[in-house]
């Protein structure tokens, strides 16, 4: 490690950057989406999935979460009509999450809205240092 280097500071600087990033993002998505920057993640994770589903279980992994935390995040997006739980063909204990139409178009929505977010944040940054932070961050981010 460098001289002068202090983990906990560099640590403590990233929560609070992650905190402003959450805000505006925050801000802006519930502004006009009527969504947090949660529910977005949870949007997102979905339609990436093979068919825009997921077994709870495994959306709880992907984020982080626990499977009662996958459950609250979810209930308010079943809700508002963006996804709908939809159950195993063969398996009445296991529950899939699944992006409605109406989710796929609202995300898309939302990813409009969420890239000026980001293009607004990082506007001052040239693109050679946001590739790099980008990079230094990966490893925090895999498992």
């Amino acid at each position: 490690m460098p001289a002068g280097a202090d983990p906990l500071d560099t640590a403590l600087r990233l929560v609070r950057a992650q905190a402003t990033v959450v805000k505006r993002f925050d801000a802006s998505l519930s502004g006009l989406h009527g969504v947090s920057l949660s529910d977005f993640t949870v949007l997102l994770r979905l339609s990436e999935a093979p068919g825009g589903r997921m077994r709870r279980v495994d959306l709880a992994d992907a984020l982080g979460l626990t499977a009662s935390g996958v459950t609250r995040g979810l209930a308010p997006l079943e809700r508002i009509g963006l996804v709908t739980r939809e159950p195993a063909p063969r398996d009445a204990r296991v529950a899939y999450a699944a992006l409605t139409a109406t989710g796929r178009e609202r995300l898309a929505e939302m990813r409009h809205t969420a890239r000026q977010v980001a293009a607004e944040l990082f506007a001052p940054w040239p693109a050679q240092d946001l590739t790099a932070l980008s990079a230094l961050l990966a490893p925090l981010t895999t498992r």
